[in-house]
């Protein structure tokens, strides 16, 4: 159900739902509908009805790669706090218990996100891209691995703020190399925030992304990655069973291969140890080539002996093991760590990281190793957040973790 209010920001909105807003304004679809298509098309408004409002990009900085540049590129967006001539946030509204915020969270008028555009060049050495986008303004779920976690979460954001990351990576000027427009053919949900704890936005992005009339990604190229918030893997399943929705892919960062060292660097365990975590994987209702992704972060001297690769193994047997006689329904994505800001632990060497993908390799594990990429400019995956605001307490997230 869209608000009255939110109408009024068209990067939030489907073709139908945007149509529907502008009818109630006395504007024809006839009018309407081109003019939704060649915002999201082309960037081109139309005044009066599509003029979207796209957070400004007041940072960026780039790595040089092999098949193009990485950029990080920094947004900013209201924060908590509104007052005479500042836009506060539509949804969510400040919780009931902001004062549980540090005062710093709580007066910063604007708050900055992080996406990251990486680059690809495909087997007919066409570049596109793979746009990493954040969900919310720090996190909640306390990965002691993560930069991000190392603030709290300060607020989620709407449908209109996740989708205007796309907007600014496809048409702005995000790299320093002009504004030329920019293929995008992936989104991750793998940037500052937990999605399945702003799961009715991202969800609403998602619908926005794919509509043809619009943006027209396609779901089997939208990714949502989680530390395994049952909750929302659950309503993710529910959402299968809609056309379309099975194509969506789905990332799980389990990072340990046994339940004391995952409850050790990743507190969500503690709720919903590996088992329940694999029982809901497991009833998800997945179907053809579809394959979860478990990302397994590699840190050394924590998750990366011989004896880890074996248990993770065993726990990730019931979705297929090559030579079972059917195609493995996961696949075990090898993330070398890349440190956060006083990080206990540094990236491992690159014969730590091939020794154990040789081991998964034994163990008859689907195993593709993580391009490092962007680790330099703190873009890596584990690397987005706001340095200003760190090791905060926490607001409501949108459901309860069971």
């Amino acid at each position: 159900m869209i608000r009255e209010r939110e109408y009024s920001d068209p990067l939030g909105l489907t073709a139908d739902e945007f149509v529907e807003g502008c009818a109630r304004r006395g504007v024809s679809p006839g009018r309407a509908l081109p003019a939704y298509r060649n915002m999201f098309r082309y960037a081109e408004p139309t005044p009066g009805l599509t003029e979207a409002r796209v957070a400004t990009v007041v940072h960026s900085a780039v790595e040089d790669t092999p098949e193009g540049v990485t950029t990080k590129f920094v947004q900013r967006v209201p924060g908590l706090a509104s007052g005479p001539g500042r836009v506060a946030p539509v949804a969510p509204a400040v919780p009931a218990n902001a004062r549980s915020l540090p005062r710093l969270a709580r007066e910063l008028p604007e708050l900055d996100i992080e996406s990251v555009l990486i680059p690809m060049v495909g087997v007919r050495g066409r570049r596109t891209h793979t746009l990493c986008v954040s969900s919310q303004v720090g996190c909640a779920l306390g990965c002691e691995f993560c930069e991000t976690a190392q603030m709290g979460l300060v607020r989620s954001l709407t449908p209109a703020e996740i989708v205007g990351q796309w907007y600014a990576a496809r048409f702005g000027e995000v790299d320093g190399a002009g504004a030329a427009p920019r293929a995008v053919k992936n989104i991750v949900f793998m940037g500052m925030g937990e999605p399945m704890d702003n799961l009715d936005a991202v969800t609403r992005a998602i619908r926005v992304l794919s509509d043809h009339n619009g943006a027209a990604i396609p779901m089997s190229n939208i990714t949502i990655s989680t530390v395994g918030v049952l909750d929302g893997i659950r309503r993710l399943g529910e959402l299968m069973l809609e056309p379309g929705w099975r194509r969506v892919g789905l990332a799980i960062s389990i990072n340990a291969p046994n339940d004391e060292i995952r409850s050790r660097i990743m507190p969500i365990n503690r709720s919903a140890p590996m088992g329940e975590l694999r029982e809901a994987l497991l009833a998800l209702p997945l179907v053809g080539k579809k394959k979860l992704c478990f990302g397994y972060v590699l840190i050394p001297g924590v998750n990366d002996a011989r004896e880890h690769a074996r248990e993770l193994a065993e726990w990730v047997r019931p979705f297929g093991l090559i030579g079972q006689g059917r195609s493995p329904g996961a696949v075990v994505n090898l993330i070398p760590y890349n440190p956060r800001r006083d990080s206990p632990w540094p990236a491992p060497e690159e014969a730590q990281v091939e020794r154990f993908i040789v081991w998964l390799h034994e163990e008859k594990v689907f195993v593709k190793r993580r391009r490092t990429k962007g680790r330099s400019q703190m873009a890596a995956c584990g690397q987005l957040g706001m340095a200003s605001i760190r090791a905060r307490r926490v607001v409501e997230t949108q459901g309860t973790r069971h």
